[in-house]
């Protein structure tokens, strides 16, 4: 099981000294961060795109292309690419030329998203939430498996036998779906033999079980082999050398996150109870020792049949030299413990 990073690139006001990182300093951050990731062991980083002023990240197609220069291994990939307020023709291009930039190393990870405050800014209409969705990954597909392609569709202008340039470094552009747990999103994915990603944003990830049996399900009725089914579960935490030291570290931005989801859609404020149980043998939070993260991890990988876990460790803006050690230890003393157990199974 692959081990890697997932971010946003969060600039929230610091809720702990009450400053904001500038945009500018948090993507040197964000690029240091990939370096290390790689230099680490870790096989992928991905960067998320929004635009809001709390995220430093509204193209993560440029981002990974400055990483994609001082790297030469780590997979760089989006988290996600908000399709349905995307021109599938311009995504693929920008992500075809970063593929042949980084030499076979770009994933385009596309999903509706979590926000919606690309719609508006774009001219989508939410009415359209779903549609958008299905015509635009169709065409995205289409475009990576024709050329020349002919196609109409409701959303974008047709085209008539029109060439996409570049093409992938190789035979085909990796694109995967991301999913917050909705089944028929499994089921598509499935269907599709496309990789699928799991957000867990929320309670514990052994719920995301049955989803991932139905993905694979899908996929072999699709006709699609085991081996080219793939998953990929995330979690959201802090790895630090003591696991005290971890919680207490993580807690204010995790709080934080929490008050902005229950402002913004009604979520109810978890108290601290609350967190010192998630966080109880990294059960929800993965925030622990890396000797606790890494138990979490195997045991959720195992029951998932994972292909690869993403860490999710710099929510409402973490301090970056607590992301550096974070990194550092999953790459240094969680990876080997993964590898090692995975290997003896």
């Amino acid at each position: 099981m692959e081990l890697g990073i997932y971010s946003f690139a969060d600039r929230h006001p610091d809720p702990v000294g009450g400053e904001r990182v500038s945009v500018a300093d948090r993507l040197a951050e964000t690029i240091e961060r990939i370096r290390l990731a790689e230099a680490v062991g870790l096989r992928f980083y991905g960067v998320g795109e929004h635009h809001l002023a709390n995220y430093a990240v509204s193209n993560p197609a440029t981002v990974l292309a400055a990483a994609a220069s001082v790297t030469e291994s780590i997979t760089l990939s989006t988290a996600v690419s908000v399709l349905s307020t995307e021109d599938p023709v311009r995504l693929y291009q920008q992500f075809t030329t970063l593929d042949q930039l980084s030499r076979g190393r770009a994933e385009l990870l596309v999903g509706r998203g979590s926000f919606t405050e690309s719609f508006p800014l774009f001219g989508a209409d939410l009415a359209d939430y779903n549609d958008l969705f299905e015509e635009k990954l169709a065409l995205l597909l289409r475009i990576d498996r024709e050329d020349p392609i002919t196609w109409s569709g409701r959303f974008r202008p047709a085209l008539e036998n029109a060439r996409i340039h570049p093409r992938p470094y190789g035979r085909r552009l990796r694109v995967s779906v991301a999913t917050g747990g909705n089944p028929e999103s499994s089921i598509r994915a499935g269907l599709l033999g496309l990789p699928v990603v799991y957000a867990v944003i929320g309670g514990q990830p052994e719920r995301f079980a049955p989803l991932v049996d139905l993905y694979r399900e899908a996929g072999a009725s699709g006709g699609h082999a085991p081996g080219d089914l793939h998953v990929t579960m995330s979690a959201i935490g802090l790895v630090a050398r003591d696991s005290r030291e971890a919680k207490e570290a993580f807690y204010p931005y995790w709080m934080q996150t929490m008050k902005y989801g229950a402002e913004a859609r009604g979520w109810p404020l978890p108290t601290r109870a609350h967190y010192d149980e998630y966080t109880r043998g990294a059960r929800s939070v993965f925030a622990g020792s890396p000797q606790e993260v890494a138990e979490r991890l195997i045991a959720v990988g195992k029951l998932t049949g994972a292909d690869r876990y993403a860490m999710q460790m710099d929510w409402s803006g973490v301090p970056h030299r607590q992301v550096m050690t974070a990194i550092e230890l999953l790459g240094t003393e969680v990876l080997p413990v993964v590898r090692r157990e995975f290997a003896e199974t």
